[in-house]
């Protein structure tokens, strides 16, 4: 029952890349950076889900439908019911059960779902990212994280840069698993707008 502890240091990714956020361009320096944090991603995945007791994870073990829906309803009760907009409710429960089936087609997963995978979670010491808050974790899709990474809110990624990074990932990807790259891209999309409406959940809150 022990656990190791390691200080590494006070600097995010976040903070190092607040001067390219200001004016939109990223440095060569700033991109190899990026490049290496995204490549790091499925080894953590992968081989972080090999031989992993899921059900130690809190508050549930797998991405499913009934985890899908809690952040779903986040979306309609904390931000869209909060707008005063008035929409169909029971179309609107339509398009959340469509949006969990697409996002559920390849369960059951054997991969690690980080969860919370952004550029604040990323410590850079000596050069070198390391990893950090993943205690939200449970078995999951790949996808989820890249939307996480690449669509934080606030990191506002040129979409050039960002489709670089999803190659990048692709790349990195077919060391554990072989993939279509456009399928992978259309289905990244899903989770990209399922993260979107989680984050407006979150924000109305």
């Amino acid at each position: 029952m022990c656990y190791l502890l390691q200080d590494l240091g006070d600097v995010s990714l976040f903070e190092l890349l607040k001067s390219a956020r200001d004016v939109g361009e990223y440095t060569s320096e700033q991109t190899e950076l990026l490049e290496k944090v995204i490549r790091r991603l499925p080894e953590l995945q992968f081989m972080g889900g090999q031989g992993m007791y899921f059900k130690v994870c809190f508050p549930c073990e797998s991405f499913d439908r009934r985890s899908i829906f809690w952040d779903l309803n986040y979306f309609k009760y904390s931000f869209l019911k909060a707008t005063g907009l008035e929409f169909h409710e029971a179309k609107l429960e339509d398009d959340f059960d469509r949006l969990a089936s697409v996002l559920l087609a390849d369960a059951p997963y054997n991969t690690f779902m980080y969860r919370d995978f952004q550029a604040r979670n990323v410590m850079v010491k000596d050069g070198e990212p390391w990893l950090i808050d993943f205690q939200g974790g449970r078995r999951g899709p790949v996808e989820y994280d890249v939307a996480s990474f690449l669509w934080q809110a606030r990191a506002a990624y040129p979409a050039q840069l960002r489709a670089h990074l999803i190659d990048t990932y692709i790349e990195s990807l077919d060391r554990y698993r072989k993939t279509e790259g456009d399928s992978f891209r259309r289905g990244l999309m899903h989770f990209v707008l399922f993260r979107t409406l989680q984050v407006l959940g979150a924000y109305g809150f």
